[in-house]
């Protein structure tokens, strides 16, 4: 089994009235369980937007945590679910029910192996 990050960047979600993402609740957390009662889902959740973010960096022998992305950038992580699966097409298979049930883009890949 291999793990696998299925996640989207928040400026995919696209602009929608509040009562649209209402929408969207059930049919995500229809994925959530069917993953969950497949045995394959590791960890889902949503990234909450305008709280505070901060960047660690140790590059210079120190340990400096500030507050602010580490990197400047126009789009940020939105959302992420963690799957374990045999191999990367049942990872695209989920993504796209994950894709479906949000209604919106998805990217999908792969953890590098942990050492052992």
């Amino acid at each position: 089994m291999a793990e696998y990050l299925i996640y989207f960047n928040q400026q995919w979600v696209g602009d929608h009235p509040p009562e649209w993402f209402g929408t969207r609740v059930e049919p995500s957390m229809a994925v959530v369980h069917e993953m969950e009662k497949a045995g394959v889902l590791v960890y889902a959740g949503g990234l909450e937007e305008g709280g505070p973010v901060y960047g660690a960096d140790a590059t210079s022998g120190t340990v400096m945590v500030t507050e602010g992305p580490y990197a400047e950038t126009t789009e940020f992580l939105g959302g992420l679910t963690i799957i374990d699966v045999p191999d990367l097409e049942e990872a695209k298979r989920w993504a796209g029910k994950v894709a479906e049930g949000c209604g919106w883009p998805q990217e999908v890949r792969r953890f590098s192996p942990r050492p052992g």
